[in-house]
């Protein structure tokens, strides 16, 4: 049997089809996956992975009246699918096409906009609790993965969650566990036997009876505690935890069983109080390379189907990979650097140094707040931590850079990558803030280099010379820039040129869009010179000083609060005669596209640096 999956009603066929109809139906996506994802790229394993699981979840619950909350949201492409969306697969993730993300723009059934980990639980019970304050009947399930239980957000919600009895449900996507060690055959018949609609009923009506007297509450008591007992000696500890909280355990279930699952999650219906169903998932299911690499192609570019291999991957040598290089050459001769990441090691360039000093490398998962005061107490203790983290997730730990590490002046390097625009992920991952939050902050140095030499350059002044909170902040991508060489970095800004109408200050990796741009306006008869913005924050205060009659500032960070706005509030205090033209991300959260789509829309690129240029002289003529 074969499925039109831009065409049927995959919602209807889901519903009624019998079990062995939908496992032709699971092949045909996981087939669609595969071709649509090699040629646009994307988040590729775990949706392969929770192909079965996906289908369960629109065969028991009724989206969008019943509200499904994906944690994180890049294993949402098989609920797109369901959805009506399989149409839209060609344009996933490219500019002004379909989000690799769950948006409520997209879809009614996209029911809460994530992006980011370790939210949905906390979400959900938000859901939950206003349709109970409605009087409304519908379910709320969240679904969330293994991973994102590093973040520590999710036990405040399962606190909260375990203390207001809410009915709400929890699909725990596991896959970072074999099947074969904890479920067996007994394990299984007792969670088939627990999660049994009939069981289910015929407990209830007993607790109802023995609820009507005060000998049958003692007596359910007893019962209670000697189940427990049996169960966690037979079964062991699994779902304790949950448990103890107050939140029903059902599990662990073969997440590729499409029966079992939809067993168990009836089951979890008839339970008015927060249930959790724990189900073993293997990431990159049907799909030999994914399931070989599955920390390849869980965001991966277009690939070759038929030997793994990324198509058109550029030479040129990207910023992660300089700065795990590099960070690695300074360990070996300095014994107080060590290095933390956030569950992103391998995609931040960290591998080499892990290789050679596994010691002094900590991955703390997906938790940026532990990891920001972890740095701190390392810093506090003699040690030079090097905090690789991107740029959006950064911002979860704000507090954290401000009360822990700031505050008390500590020897923390910042590295943020993917810095500025970051193309096809989009608002969730762009990393805008960074500038606007970082200076505000007392005793940070904000560095941003415009290649790689300067990255290299800049981490060893950084971890060498300086002594106090650094942040280092760069894009993602070719570190390889089009501009002349900068010579070495030594803690300063560079000029690259002179002109008497026009001085470009280009921040980081902007200054080939204002070299560009200085080029046609030479061509269009205006003496423009471009200086290199190295060092954000301290502040050049000799640069108001600059004698033209025009400067413009560019950067890749949103306009409020970044660097340009702090720059022409001091010209205007420091009475420069100068008039100060700010280029900037505007203040919007900007979609997914490429780098360079993205950039002409917000007026960050060379043109949009000329145009704004000449019109300004036009006004002033």
């Amino acid at each position: 049997m074969k499925y039109d999956l831009e065409r049927d009603n995959l919602i209807e066929i889901v519903k009624n089809s019998d079990y062995k109809e939908l496992e032709f139906l699971a092949d045909d996506i996981r087939s669609f996956l595969i071709d649509k994802v090699s040629e646009t790229g994307g988040h590729l394993a775990s949706n392969l992975g929770v192909v079965e699981l996906t289908m369960a979840l629109h065969r028991v619950f009724n989206s969008p009246e019943d509200r499904i909350v994906f944690d994180v949201g890049h294993q949402a492409y098989v609920h797109k699918i369901l959805t009506g969306r399989a149409d839209q697969f060609d344009t996933l993730r490219q500019y002004k096409g379909m989000s690799g993300f769950p948006k409520s723009r997209e879809s009614v059934h996209d029911a809460y906009e994530t992006g980011h980990s370790s939210t949905s639980i906390s979400a959900a019970l938000g859901m939950a609790t206003a349709r109970d304050l409605q009087g409304e009947n519908y379910d709320v399930v969240a679904v969330i993965g293994d991973g994102s239980l590093t973040g520590g957000l999710v036990y405040e919600a399962l606190n909260n969650l375990g203390a207001s009895k809410t009915n709400m449900k929890i699909i725990l996507n596991d896959n970072g566990m074999s099947i074969s060690h904890n479920v067996g055959g007994l394990t299984t018949h007792l969670s088939n036997l627990r999660t049994s609609s009939n069981y289910i009923k015929a407990k209830n009506s007993i607790n109802s009876k023995l609820d009507s007297t005060s000998v049958g509450k003692t007596i359910r008591g007893g019962l209670h505690a000697t189940k427990d007992r049996i169960k966690h000696s037979v079964i062991g500890d699994e779902g304790s935890l949950f448990e103890h909280l107050g939140i029903k355990y059902f599990g662990p279930f073969d997440g590729h069983d499409i029966e079992g699952l939809c067993n168990a999650m009836e089951a979890s219906k008839l339970i008015n109080k927060p249930v959790i169903i724990h189900v073993i998932t293997t990431k990159g299911k049907g799909y030999t390379w994914a399931e070989k690499y599955p920390r390849k192609f869980h965001g991966i570019a277009s690939f070759d189907i038929e030997t793994g291999d990324i198509v058109s991957k550029s030479d040129a040598p990207s910023y992660s990979k300089v700065f795990g290089e590099t960070v690695t050459e300074i360990a070996a001769n300095n014994d107080k650097v060590v290095a933390i990441a956030a569950a992103m090691g391998t995609a931040t360039g960290l591998g080499p140094f892990y290789d050679n000093f596994p010691e002094r490398y900590f991955d703390v998962g997906i938790a940026e707040e532990h990891a920001t005061v972890f740095a701190a107490g390392l810093a506090k203790s003699g040690q030079i931590p090097v905090l690789a983290i991107y740029s959006s997730f950064m911002q979860r730990a704000i507090d954290m850079i401000i009360e822990d590490i700031c505050l008390q002046n500590l020897h923390v390097v910042f590295a943020l990558d993917r810095a500025g625009l970051v193309g096809a992920d989009g608002e969730t991952h762009h990393g805008q803030f960074d500038l606007s939050y970082l200076t505000m902050i007392p005793n940070v140095t904000v560095l941003a280099p415009a290649d790689g030499d300067q990255l290299k350059d800049m981490l060893d002044y950084a971890i060498n010379e300086l002594d106090g909170p650094v942040a280092i902040r760069y894009p993602r991508g070719s570190s390889v820039g089009e501009h002349e060489s900068l010579g070495e970095f030594k803690g300063s800004n560079i000029t690259m040129s002179e002109g008497s109408d026009i001085t470009i200050l280009a921040v980081g990796a902007m200054l080939d869009e204002a070299k560009k741009a200085a080029t046609e306006l030479r061509a269009k008869g205006y003496s423009t010179g471009v200086r290199n913005i190295a060092v954000v924050k301290p502040m050049d205060l000799s640069l108001a000083e600059i004698d033209t009659k025009l400067i413009i500032t560019v950067e890749d960070n949103g306009l409020n609060g970044g660097f340009g706005q702090a720059f022409a509030a001091y010209c205007k205090s420091a009475g420069s005669k100068a008039d100060v033209m700010t280029v900037a991300i505007p203040d919007s959260f900007i979609e997914h596209g490429s780098v360079s789509q993205l950039r002409v829309e917000c007026g960050i690129d060379a043109a949009s640096i000329v145009k704004g240029a000449v019109e300004h002289f036009e006004r002033k003529a």
